[in-house]
């Protein structure tokens, strides 16, 4: 296990996507998006993608000097085009106008278009709450090319993950922030299960018949996600699709060789509201604590320690690896110190 601060960490994502084409503004944004991952502990969205977002740029699926620009707006709405720059970066530059946009008119809607893969949603959702803004976020468009998932009820591969996030402000308790995909596990998940020998758990894929499975080879032998919640999953899943592609017009935007096979269609879409929107920010507030506090005075089950609220682990695993350091297993550091060498990038 390899364990650097995350400045380390974010100095050395930052040198290799510079040596791989990326300029200063693009390299420190995605640098600083994956490290925030790792620090908050969904590591299936952190440095693990480092490779193949260089890839990525070889193949010319992202443009890695590239910056969004407003296609159209009104006072309280935009569609973003990411001109096919890392999707952290047009990701962030949409919810900077969700924000400015919902202050001014109180609610706001913005979508971009020709993005890459924005990370973790909840970083954007962190954004807004820390505003007083609530926001909800969707994406979509995924599975026009390469679809990984099965809706509920079938056999063959039809969607993806779409994953959907959300942000409530609070007012001295902590946020509560939403994060997750539409189907019962990441597809990092099962690529890592797969490299470590490893057995998926129960319910999270089913082979190319349909079949449920825990193997996670049967997934790569045409098998697919299922989606969480069953038919209540897949309904989110597809109102991830319509919010987030069919919406916008994702898929109108697609330029050949950019943006791969997953996200060359795919599309996000932000709504982003002012907590004082129906009442004084105070009341919202206190309203909100009120209710998060209920929660956690509900004495734990068997098994568990604590009632929690979404948000609250991540929260603690970024305080506790801001003081100790962000680990890397040794597989992935063996691939990134590869990677480094391949680009001479001096390795930390």
């Amino acid at each position: 296990m390899m364990i650097k601060s995350a400045a380390e960490w974010q100095r050395f994502a930052q040198a290799v996507l510079q040596a791989a084409g990326a300029d200063a503004r693009n390299a420190q944004r995605v640098a600083e998006a994956l490290v925030s991952s790792n620090l908050c502990g969904v590591d299936t969205h952190g440095l693990w993608h480092l490779a193949g977002y260089v890839a990525n740029i070889r193949a010319g699926e992202i443009v890695p000097d590239a910056w969004p620009n407003v296609l159209s707006e009104t006072p309280s709405s935009a569609l973003v085009s990411g001109n096919w720059a890392f999707g952290h970066v047009t990701a962030k530059y949409a919810m900077e106008i969700a924000i400015a946009k919902a202050k001014a008119t109180h609610v706001a809607v913005v979508a971009a278009v020709q993005v890459h893969h924005i990370g973790r949603l909840g970083e954007y959702a962190e954004m807004a709450a820390a505003e007083n803004l609530t926001a909800i976020i969707w994406g979509g468009g995924y599975s026009e090319v390469a679809p990984a998932a099965v809706p509920f009820g079938g056999r063959k591969r039809a969607l993806h993950t779409n994953p959907v996030a959300m942000g409530l402000p609070a007012g001295t308790e902590p946020p509560i922030i939403l994060d997750f995909a539409t189907t019962v596990i990441s597809g990092v998940k099962i690529v890592n299960a797969r490299d470590h020998g490893e057995q998926l758990p129960a319910g999270a894929v089913v082979d190319k018949d349909g079949n449920p499975t825990t193997d996670p080879n049967a997934f790569f032998d045409g098998g697919g996600h299922v989606p969480f919640g069953g038919h209540k999953g897949y309904a989110l899943m597809l109102a991830a699709e319509f919010f987030a592609q069919t919406l916008p017009g994702a898929e109108t935007y697609t330029t050949p060789g950019r943006g791969g096979p997953i996200f060359g269609h795919s599309g996000v879409t932000m709504m982003v509201m002012r907590a004082d929107l129906f009442r004084p920010l105070a009341d919202y507030a206190q309203r909100a604590d009120a209710l998060e506090q209920r929660m956690r005075a509900v004495p734990p089950a068997p098994g568990f320690e604590e009632v929690l609220i979404p948000g609250d682990r991540e929260a603690r695993t970024r305080a506790e690896r801001l003081r100790q350091g962000i680990p890397v297993p040794d597989d992935l550091w063996r691939k990134l110190s590869d990677l480094a060498v391949s680009l001479s990038v001096p390795i930390p």
